[in-house]
Formats: structure tokens, sequence, C-alpha cells
């Protein structure tokens, strides 16, 4: 099947190509949800006012999909990938991993979570300037419970030659595969990427989205990535436009595109 089930396999053992072009038919039904949200709504008080971020959203991840979350500045993607990923808690409204709730749960439950399921890159790549590649992917393997060698990490986003190199000595597309290595190093069930090529040109931009739809592809992890940029839902499964804190629109993309045909 399309699904890569299995998540266990060493990174050593993968392809080394990345960039390979390709487009393949997704399934015609996106099953078994593993991370879903329900009348979700975040309420933020500003001064006497209350600022609805997101409006009573229901959104759903399938094991194994490619989600893109579209949305201009302020149309709350952001805000809700956070409350799936564990790191915010919404107003109202559940939150489920598998079969499990998260609505209520406690500090402590979030953080276990978060540590074990779900793997975050955002815009800035937050790496510690005094550790080189290899010693920034191993502060998340050194508490991950089936973690992959930093080493294969980094060769699995095109950074073999480069793990011993500090964030200053790499280029912004660099650091940014790197933090996609850190974030999958611990193999999480879910990858949630936020505005990953934010701070990238275009070429950069397209080599970061190569890598993340690799992960998906190669690895089965189950990956939404959030972005202003309508061309990037074209390598996705599955596009959600958010606007406004609501869900405006769902499409299903039955043809992709790989990453280096994408133009914007």
């Amino acid at each position: 099947t399309w699904c890569r089930v299995s998540q266990v396999r060493r990174l050593a053992q993968l392809p080394h190509g990345i960039g390979r072009r390709h487009s393949r038919r997704v399934p015609t039904a996106l099953k078994d949800v593993i991370l879903r949200g329900e009348g979700v709504t975040k309420t933020y008080p500003m001064g006497e006012v209350d600022v609805l971020a997101v409006r009573g959203v229901d959104i759903s991840l399938s094991k194994c999909a490619f989600m893109v979350l579209l949305g201009a500045s302020g149309s709350g993607k952001s805000t809700l990938l956070n409350i799936l990923g564990g790191l915010d808690v919404p107003s109202s409204g559940r939150v489920f991993y598998r079969d499990e709730e998260l609505t209520g749960a406690d500090e402590g439950t979030l953080t276990k979570f978060r540590r074990d399921n779900v793997g975050f890159v955002f815009q800035f790549y937050n790496l510690v300037p005094s550790l080189t590649a290899r010693e920034n992917v191993a502060l998340v393997t050194e508490i991950a419970e089936d973690p992959i060698e930093p080493e294969d990490a980094l060769a699995l986003v095109g950074l073999g030659d480069r793990v011993d190199h500090f964030p200053a000595q790499l280029s912004g597309g660099e650091q940014q595969r790197v933090a996609i290595a850190r974030a999958v190093a611990k193999q999480p069930s879910v990858l949630l990427c936020d505005e990953p090529t934010g701070a990238l040109d275009f070429r950069t931009g397209v080599k970061v989205l190569d890598v993340i739809e690799r992960v998906n592809r190669e690895l089965g992890t189950t990956t939404a990535v959030i972005t202003h940029n309508v061309p990037v839902g074209k390598i996705a499964d599955r596009v959600v436009t958010m606007s406004d804190g609501l869900i405006e629109s769902e499409t299903i993309n039955q043809e992709k595109l790989s990453p280096d045909e994408l133009t914007w």
C-alpha cells in the first residue's frame, strides 16, 4: 500500500536520492484517523474584547497522510496546529490522539504526548548555536524512547557531511533541515510544520519541502504543513483552507506534484 505503516526501520536502509520526481495517486478515502479536533474554539482576551482565533473547527489527520493547512496571517491556522500538537489548549471543544482524549489534560500529560508522539518544525530553526548539527539532533534522541541515530536523521535530510558543523557554518536551508532531522529523529507519529519555508528563498524552500515530503512518503509520518503559499498545497494529499478562524474549504488532490515541480 501507499502508506508506510512501519516507522522502525533504520534510516541507513533508506534510498539516498533526495528530490526524485514522482506523482502518485492518493487513496480515495483517508482512513485511520490519528489526530482530530471536534468543535475546537480558541478565544484570547484582549483587554475588554475577546478575540476568537479559532471558531468551532472540526479537523482530522489520518495515518500517513500529508495535509497542507492554507490561510493568510491571522486566519487561525497556527493556533489550530498548536492545539492539535498539545502546545496550546482549546477554550472549548475536544482534541483526541488516536483513542485518547487530550481535552483537559494536565501539563505533564501534554508534555509526554508531545515528547513521545509529535515532531515540530517552525519558521525559525531554534537551534542551539554552541552545538553542532549532530549535537542539536541528539538533544531529542537522548530523551526519546526509540530514537534514530542523529547521523542517520541528518543523512535523511541530506546533511550527512555536515554533522559536525555549527549552525553559523550552515545556510538557512541547511539549518532548517537540521531542525527537521531533530523533529523526526525521535520517530514521531505526527510531524507538524508551521511555515517551514517562510524565512527561505524559493530554491531553498523547495529543498526543505522535498525533505518534509520524503519523511512523509518513506517513513509514513503523518504530516501537516502550515503555509500562506497556495502552490505548496499541490504536494499534499489534502488541502484545508482557513479564513477568520473557520475552515473555508477542503480539497483532496487526486494527483500530486513533487516539490521540484512547484513554482511561485
